[in-house]
């Protein structure tokens, strides 16, 4: 369901959603520039459709650097068959599809962070047009949606699922099957995550069934992270019946669950080299030393330390010891009792 009147995006695109049939293409997003006044960023897709049932729209690469979604979603591409859909798969393995050819966050042609640009302007920049067309076109088509990410080059996480927490008992009762569906070791509640500029509050606004999770970084591919995604999207899929073959052999154990708050983040300070005294799966407490920050023009002076301001997990640690006055180096969760 739209959030409202929208203006037509610019973005087309050769598939026809309504059809039954596997269809593979791409999106185009209009690109004029120094080299080619006309042209479009391509940005490849597919929709396979089998008669009734929900409509699934599985994402990665919303960030350019972040690999285990895009990856999982291309395994699933070329092993679906028709005769077990029940219902339209809407796949994109690399939403930010310049991002992801460049090995970065944000896209070298606009600098756009897709992530933070919802919901986008059908006359803006490539990376502004891909989220509008997201939110006003794909999203409305969508019954449920999975954004995947990971912490990209600069961060490593623990392999964990995002959901909203529910308002009342029947988004409850969904959520839950569908936690379980996916069978992530964490589950983390994003109520304080969330921001206006980003692809979740897009599909809350559109009243779609949105999840996300990170599943490793390091810009790098996290051979965990993988495979809890791969389990994830044939759990979920069979779950919903819209590939019931898919459905995985194993039950995983029950997902702990947490919650995060701002204070959960530690920053540097000053700028240096960030000597970090812990690991992910840590569990620490408010005042446990974090690490130090050796300044590399002082090397003979003590470091500055750096310290937790909560109690929890270690669920995300910086990958890069170079860092800046304001750098995030990692942050905690907590453990909610069920």
């Amino acid at each position: 369901m739209s959030s409202g009147t929208q203006v037509k995006s610019q973005v087309g695109t050769e598939i026809n959603f309504e059809r039954d049939g596997i269809q593979t293409g791409c999106l185009s997003v209009p690109y004029s520039h120094d080299r080619d006044a006309y042209g479009y960023i391509p940005v490849p897709l597919m929709v396979a459709r089998n008669g009734e049932g929900p409509t699934v729209f599985l994402s990665g690469a919303n960030h350019g650097d972040e690999y285990e979604g895009s990856i999982a979603i291309m395994h699933l591409m070329r092993e679906l068959k028709l005769e077990h859909l029940r219902g339209r798969l809407i796949l994109i393995p690399a939403l930010n599809f310049p991002a992801y050819l460049n090995g970065t966050r944000t896209s070298p042609v606009d600098g756009g962070n897709l992530n933070r640009l919802f919901p986008g302007d059908p006359n803006g920049t490539p990376t502004q047009m891909i989220a509008h067309y997201i939110e006003t076109e794909l999203m409305p088509k969508a019954d449920y949606i999975v954004d995947f990410h990971a912490g990209g080059t600069t961060m490593d996480y623990l392999p964990m699922l995002f959901v909203n927490r529910p308002k009342d008992a029947a988004a409850s009762d969904r959520t839950e099957q569908l936690i379980e569906a996916f069978g992530a070791p964490r589950v983390m509640y994003m109520d304080e995550i969330e921001t206006e500029v980003m692809i979740s509050s897009a599909a809350r606004k559109n009243q779609t069934f949105f999840a996300t999770g990170e599943f490793g970084g390091k810009g790098t591919v996290s051979k965990e992270g993988l495979a809890i995604v791969e389990r994830g999207i044939r759990g979920l899929l069979a779950t919903l019946g819209v590939v019931p073959a898919l459905a995985p052999k194993d039950r995983p154990a029950p997902s702990r669950r947490y919650s995060f708050r701002t204070e959960n983040y530690i920053f540097a300070l000053v700028p240096g080299i960030f000597e970090p005294t812990f690991e992910l799966g840590d569990e620490v407490r408010a005042d446990d030393l974090a690490g130090y920050i050796h300044d590399p023009y002082r090397p003979w002076a003590e470091p500055e330390r750096v310290l937790f301001r909560a109690n929890g997990l270690a669920v995300m640690k910086r990958t890069l010891a170079r860092v800046d006055a304001g750098t995030c180096l990692g942050h905690l969760a907590q453990e909610e009792n069920r």
